[in-house]
């Protein structure tokens, strides 16, 4: 006996905060890409790992959520705030976001979705997985992470490390002038030399008033 397939035209009550939480981070995340102020946009990609957690609680992988709200939501986006802050980027709204490119960059977005999209629903149509708890522990991802996808998984510890270093030298102010920039480490350019100041002294080729008078 083969067990029965639920119809998709009666979803259950997982199935639907499912697809509400997938609408949500779909929603957030296009708020990432469209808004005009950086901090905003931080804050819409709080949104959005926070309902892809909440996707991956409803389908009982607990650790996987729970890893998501501490390394993505407490540390990436800290993470993209401090260099916000540091590179001193401007927190308000910028008009200069707008790279121009907004209907090749939609044609892509669109392109790629269609792509995904028809290849889960034609790999996975007559597929159906029961969401039974323990699937998603700690032991099963453990070793699925340091045996079979151990290459990816440090080629991105590889990349998060360059990218903290770029952050680190986008934010340091010392190295940007080198030794032919007259400007010291505080950004503030050194004092005139007094001798060729005609103010003080009184002539405006630099040299010295007369002293020897009349008398």
């Amino acid at each position: 006996m083969t067990e029965a397939v639920p119809s998709y035209l009666s979803p259950t009550g997982q199935e639907i905060v499912f697809l509400l939480l997938g609408a949500v981070a779909v929603g957030s995340a296009l708020l990432v890409v469209t808004t005009k102020q950086l901090v905003h946009a931080a804050l819409w990609l709080v949104v959005a790992f926070g309902a892809l957690a909440g996707c991956y609680l409803v389908l009982t992988a607990e650790f996987v959520a729970w890893v998501q709200v501490l390394i993505y939501v407490g540390a990436v986006i800290v993470l993209l705030l401090f260099g916000i802050m540091l590179t001193r980027a401007p927190v308000g709204r910028s008009t200069d976001l707008d790279s121009g490119n907004r209907v090749a960059a939609a044609v892509v977005a669109l392109a790629t979705a269609g792509v995904l999209v028809t290849v889960v629903i034609d790999g996975f149509r007559t597929a159906y997985a029961p969401l039974t708890p323990g699937a998603g522990a700690a032991s099963e991802l453990g070793a699925s992470i340091f045996s079979t996808w151990v290459l990816p998984f440090e080629a991105l510890s590889v990349l998060l490390l360059a990218a903290l270093i770029g952050a680190i030298v986008l934010s340091r102010t010392d190295i940007r002038g080198g030794a032919s920039d007259p400007a010291d480490a505080s950004g503030v350019p050194p004092p005139a030399d007094p001798v060729d100041d005609p103010s003080r002294t009184g002539t405006s080729g630099g040299s010295p008033p007369d002293q020897t008078g009349g008398h």
